[in-house]
């Protein structure tokens, strides 16, 4: 039996530890530092520390005996976390700092992708505030603005005039260097494949939902919904992904010398010429693992394991045909400035089944009882047989948890109701 440890405190941890729970050859899942949600699943154990104390990890997980440490968050990774555990001889999935910066810098991921034909849009990057505008000058509205660094999903602006472009390229370029992009105009959708020493295995496709509101408007946040599968990467867009971007992205990593045993999440839009890169990010989307994980057959940890080593990966994975939804429940003042410690209401009255689970992002124990910890409280997940049934679901359950200023979108999974 396996102890295995899971870095991280948001709803994605959440779900990956429910998930790795699962498996029989696990005996308990150790989470750090963890959620109140996590702390209540069956074989899991809370560790509270914080999972950027690399030294503390690595120590913990030597005492634990701990056979696997899987890395959910992205500051761990670009910190070097992953690093300090391998050289302490832990079998690690996540990837290594230098690999990791291409989620960590967004101007180097953009040179990469552009080394090696990644399509991606068009753009420029800058340091200082005059010459990027005079490219902002010359280039076309929309545009997209880009903080270079980690923004925790708020560090783009879709800007739609240029005073707006303005005011973005000064508040980012107070934090470093700002990527200026091309807008590119389609579909978007998520595309997450496990990459192990050049091997590629794609999971099922994703949509998430970006903006605040109903039909996607409002600012960007860190996403306020997902579903899978998703009507824009059938099987046909599936595999010229996983043939133009992934499997060169698994070959390019090898050739520059970056190993990579982890996530790979290409941020796609799916544009009348095909597939191009919004974003790299080198673990899982949240919350599209909630949805995914909740889909997902086969045994999380297994092959985990098997990347972790280095090992031969399945030639697939296994999903259920059901669609599964999640709606995030967000803190009023999110994304911005929200509001914390709110007493949630109404979540005893949610119970697991295999078909519904409330996974937690934001929350903390206070009292006896449940407050708001973050941005993202809750996600709302279901598995049903169709969007209509999946969205009907979800939005009951939800509607049984509240707390003052409760936020959440009314249409996640809106894209696919016409195709359906």
């Amino acid at each position: 039996m396996n102890k295995v440890m899971v870095l991280g405190s948001g709803g994605r941890e959440h779900a990956i530890a429910w998930k790795l729970a699962q498996s029989p050859a696990v005996e308990t899942v150790l989470c750090v530092p963890g959620n109140p949600g996590t702390a209540a699943e069956a074989k899991c154990r809370n560790l509270p520390i914080s999972p950027l104390d690399a030294a503390s990890v690595v120590a913990a997980a030597h005492a634990e005996g701990v056979s696997l440490v899987v890395i959910g968050p992205e500051a761990p990774l670009v910190a070097g976390v992953s690093d300090a555990l391998r050289r302490s001889g832990l079998a690690v999935f996540g990837p290594n700092a230098a690999a990791a910066r291409l989620e960590g810098s967004k101007a180097f991921a953009k040179e990469f992708m552009q080394r090696h034909g990644i399509p991606t849009a068009a753009y420029g990057r800058f340091t200082e505030l005059a010459p990027a505008l005079a490219f902002l000058a010359q280039q076309s509205l929309p545009i997209v603005v880009k903080a270079d660094g980690l923004a925790a999903g708020k560090g783009v602006v879709i800007a739609e005039t240029q005073a707006a472009a303005e005011e973005a390229l000064q508040r980012f370029l107070a934090w470093g260097p700002v990527v200026i992009e091309e807008f590119l105009y389609g579909e978007e959708g998520s595309f997450i494949a496990i990459i192990a020493d050049g091997q590629v295995l794609p999971l099922a496709g994703s949509q998430d939902h970006k903006r605040l509101g109903d039909g996607d408007q409002g600012p960007n946040t860190g996403g306020m919904g997902a579903y899978s599968p998703t009507p824009i990467l059938d099987a046909a867009m599936s595999e010229r992904v996983r043939r133009e971007v992934m499997q060169p992205m698994a070959r390019a990593l090898q050739a520059e010398g970056l190993p990579y045993r982890g996530f790979l999440y290409a941020g796609l839009m799916i544009t009348d010429s095909g597939p191009k890169v919004l974003e790299f990010n080198c673990r899982l989307g949240d919350p599209e693992t909630q949805p995914l994980l909740m889909r997902l057959e086969s045994d999380l940890f297994a092959v985990l394991q098997a990347a972790a080593l280095g090992n031969p990966l399945p030639p697939a994975l296994h999903w259920k045909p059901e669609l599964a939804l999640c709606v995030v429940l967000a803190a009023p003042g999110y994304p911005d400035a929200p509001q914390l410690g709110q007493a949630i209401r109404g979540l005893e009255t949610t119970l697991d089944t295999a078909t519904a689970k409330v996974f937690h992002a934001g929350t903390r124990t206070q009292d006896g009882g449940l407050v708001t910890a973050g941005g993202r409280v809750l996600g709302v997940t279901v598995l049903a047989p169709s969007i209509s049934a999946a969205q009907a679901q979800a939005y009951a359950l939800a509607d049984k948890i509240r707390w003052p200023g409760m936020q959440l979108r009314h249409d996640i999974g809106w894209r696919a109701r016409p195709r359906t």
